[in-house]
Formats: C-alpha cells, structure tokens, sequence
C-alpha cells in the first residue's frame, strides 16, 4: 500500500531527484554559452538537455535500488523505495527507460557527446552496483558526474575545451568530492553495517574525513577565485566575484558545521548542511550561466 499523502508522481520525482536533473541543465547551458559565446541552435540546445536530466533521473533511481537496504539502516523513510511508495522493480524500469533515453537523445548530437553520455550512463550503473563500495573511488566518481556537464556542453557546441572550461570544471570537482565525502559521513553506519561500503571514514574516522572535505572545499574556493582574475568572462566582473563569495561563505560553513558536529545533533546538523551544500552549488551555477551577460 502507498504511504498516505505520497502520490505516485511525487515519489517518482523524489526517486529520481529531479532538483539535480535541472541543475545539470544549467550548468550544460552555461558551459555551452561559455564555449560558443551564445546559445547554439534548438536542434543542438533540445538535446543537450534532455540527455544530462534523463541519465541523471536514471542514476538516482539505481542507486536507490541497490541501496534500499543502506536507507532503511540509516533511517531514510521519505525516500520511496523504503516508504513503499515505489516498487523495486519500477525503480530498475525507470532507471533502464531514462538511461535509454537520455543516451539516445546525446547520438543526436556528435559523437563526441553520445561516448560521454554512455560512458557515464554505464558508471552510473557500476557505481550504484559496486564502485561505491571501494574506498573513495565512487566519491570521486560522483565528483566527476558533477564536473561532466561542463566538459559535455562545451564539446556539443565546439568540439573542444577551453582552459576556462577546465578551471570551472576543476572548481565543480573539487567542490563536488567535498559535498560526497560529507556523505559517507552521513551514511557511514548504514553503508557499513548493510554494504560493507568501505568509504573514508572507515579507514581514516569521522573527523578526519570532515577535514579532508574541508580541504576539498578550500581548493574549490581557490579555483573560484582564480577565475576572477584569470579568466574570461569572469576576469575582474564584481558581478561573479560577490555572486562567488556568497557561495564560498556557504561552503565555509559547511566546512565548519561538520568539523564541529556533535553525537547529540548530528541528524539536524546533516540535514541542515546537506541542504546548504545543494543550495550553494545551485547558487555557483546560475553564476556561471549569467556572468557572460552581467559585468560589473
């Protein structure tokens, strides 16, 4: 029976964590603007979206799938493979419909495009399967999930990657491994009492982990920075300097919430940063997407 109040729509949208699917598309159109200097046609633009949100949509529903257990040990109930409000099997159909699509939209566009679509479409499935069990080889993974719709929309429209390109994506990488190893802070006493997921903290401790993120962050808030002063079209633009700095504060304090966690209010405290993390990278994005249009 479906939990009261979670409709089928909604829990579909939970699954595959729509929220990350629109912000692939803004960074792809950022990288795209970036690259090509305007928007390139409808015939590249259509889908060049719609393969980033499906093989996103795909990636999350998998993981839910294999991790179903980890979330019930954590105590995650509003996800809707615990709470019922999905099926096992729907979340594998969902998962292999939209990696399908998603792939199929990217062959549209080049060659280029369709080899980094599939490529990640099929980590995204070894991932969920076995790559997050090896010791911080699926954070990095997802780091790089999240730095791979720069790379993607600048080899759509041109065929070729600019050094600012690679500096926004080191910066999204950097940032990303960050946000992931606050995860498996999150999730550690799930992901090694039902997958035996072997993640940072088991080998390195909680606090440690939390500085090794904080690192993370702080090469993150270096390369932003960097932009700023070396590179187009973020070179000297107070538009993206102030936009940045909000979003390096919020990272900062991240950062610090996690090094000062306490036992007693650590479900609050994760909740609270997991949220602020997200809302940080949201922020970074619409920057990069609009500071081509606004110098100040």
């Amino acid at each position: 029976m479906r939990p009261k109040g979670q409709s089928k729509p909604v829990a579909f949208l939970k699954l595959t964590r729509i929220e990350h699917s629109a912000m692939l598309v803004v960074a792809v159109l950022a990288s795209e603007i970036l690259s090509r200097g305007t928007l390139p046609g409808f015939a590249i633009l259509l889908p060049s979206f719609i393969a980033p949100i499906f093989i996103s949509m795909g990636s999350f529903a998998i993981n839910d799938y294999f991790d179903v257990g980890v979330d019930r040990a954590n105590g995650t109930r509003g996800r809707p493979l615990v709470s019922g409000a999905l099926s096992m099997r729907s979340a594998m159909s969902i998962s292999i419909a939209s990696f399908a699509i998603g792939v199929a939209a990217s062959a549209f566009i080049n060659l280029y495009a369709l080899l980094i679509a599939a490529i990640f479409a099929g980590m995204a499935m070894l991932y969920s399967y076995r790559l997050k069990e090896l010791l911080a080889v699926g954070n990095a993974y997802i780091a790089a999930a999240m730095a791979i719709p720069f790379l993607f929309g600048a080899m759509a429209v041109s065929g070729s990657i600019s050094p600012t390109i690679i500096l926004l994506s080191a910066t999204v990488l950097a940032s990303g491994f960050a946000r992931e190893v606050h995860g498996t802070i999150r999730d550690f006493e799930g992901d090694k009492m039902v997958r035996n997921v072997r993640s940072i903290p088991t080998y390195i401790g909680v606090r440690a982990a939390s500085y090794l993120a904080a690192l993370f962050y702080v090469i993150a808030i270096v390369l932003s920075v960097w932009l700023f002063f070396f590179a187009e079209p973020f070179l000297h633009n107070l538009f993206y300097l102030a936009g940045i700095l909000a979003v390096d504060s919020l990272l900062v304090y991240v950062s610090a919430s996690y090094i000062a966690v306490r036992k007693s209010n650590r479900r609050a405290v994760f909740a609270r940063t997991r949220n602020l993390s997200l809302l940080a990278m949201g922020l970074a994005l619409l920057i990069y997407l609009l500071s081509p249009f606004i110098f100040m």
